[in-house]
């Protein structure tokens, strides 16, 4: 199969909508149509419900798209491994949310790994919280600067820093003026939680209970955006990492809310991730960088 033809698929697949995968392809919509009515016809199968209400896929559909992730991924693989023996190479990095922000503030990990590699190519890919690999389980990126704990299988990881947790809270929340809260203050309340399928170590940390426990009833969230506007407009509770400066939301907690540090919570470690096993020399030395040994030993937590 036309590699181009399952770049096509993957883009409507995740779209959902041929205007926006056109967009995302820099190109125009008709000879998108064309390129997935081709591919349709060289499979002898539908692989998209076309509806007014937008695209689904059909079983077929979901298997290609499966199968076209993985393929494409291992094209990209081959290519950054062939291309780095040559001097150049090019390296994609999954982040969750601004986890490289928070990481590396005051430092430039950009700078060093430019300076190092002035002929790579680097692609930084944003992740929801549905996947806290961000894209590297699935071979989508070489490299993940993200959180623990998950599943880490055929994963290796390092420990970047440790960051202690609080709960989300609105400002008129009676427990809001408290300096400290305990888990158990919180029993009675709802909570957001992300979506089935999910990750269960990751689903259970951010529920606030251990792996294995029934988790706490609330809406389903995949982003920090989702998770602030649950809590400001039902008092929805979630957690957040708190940085160097307790009662911070990444960077600037929003009007109408507050974070209160939980004194029995495990702290959120920021970690660097990438597939046991991967050759890639860029994948080494964006490690080697992004947790050299001086910092690993500094790390809390």
């Amino acid at each position: 199969m036309d590699l181009r033809l399952l770049r096509y698929f993957v883009a409507v697949a995740e779209e959902r909508h041929f205007g926006r995968a056109a967009t995302r392809l820099h190109m125009t919509q008709p000879p998108l149509t064309r390129a997935i009515q081709q591919l349709e016809a060289d499979l002898g199968t539908p692989l998209l419900l076309r509806s007014a209400s937008g695209i689904t896929l059909t079983a077929a559909g979901s298997t290609l798209y499966d199968e076209a992730r993985a393929l494409l991924a291992q094209a990209d693989h081959a290519r950054a491994r062939v291309t780095a023996e040559a001097g150049a190479g090019s390296l994609t990095i999954g982040t969750l949310g601004d986890s490289i922000e928070r990481a590396y503030a005051g430092t430039s990990l950009a700078t060093a790994f430019r300076h190092r590699h002035p002929g790579a190519n680097v692609r930084v890919l944003e992740a929801d919280f549905t996947d806290p690999t961000t894209g590297l389980r699935a071979g989508l990126v070489d490299v993940a600067v993200t959180r623990a704990p998950f599943d880490d299988t055929g994963i290796s990881t390092r420990v970047i820093r440790s960051e202690p947790v609080g709960v989300v809270l609105r400002t008129d929340d009676p427990l809001a003026e408290r300096p400290l809260l305990h888990l158990a203050d919180l029993d009675d309340r709802t909570w957001f939680q992300f979506p089935d399928g999910t990750d269960p170590l990751w689903r259970a940390y951010w529920n606030g209970v251990k792996p294995g426990e029934p988790l706490r009833e609330g809406p389903v969230v995949r982003t920090v955006h989702e998770c602030i506007r649950a809590v400001l407009w039902n008092g929805t509770l979630g957690l957040a990492p708190l940085g160097h400066e307790l009662g911070s939301l990444g960077h600037e907690t929003p009007d109408g809310l507050t974070v209160v540090p939980l004194a029995d919570m495990p702290p959120s470690r920021v970690i660097v991730a990438w597939r046991t096993g991967d050759a890639n020399p860029l994948v080494h030395s964006f490690v080697e960088l992004a947790a050299p040994a001086d910092r690993r030993r500094r790390s809390p937590g």
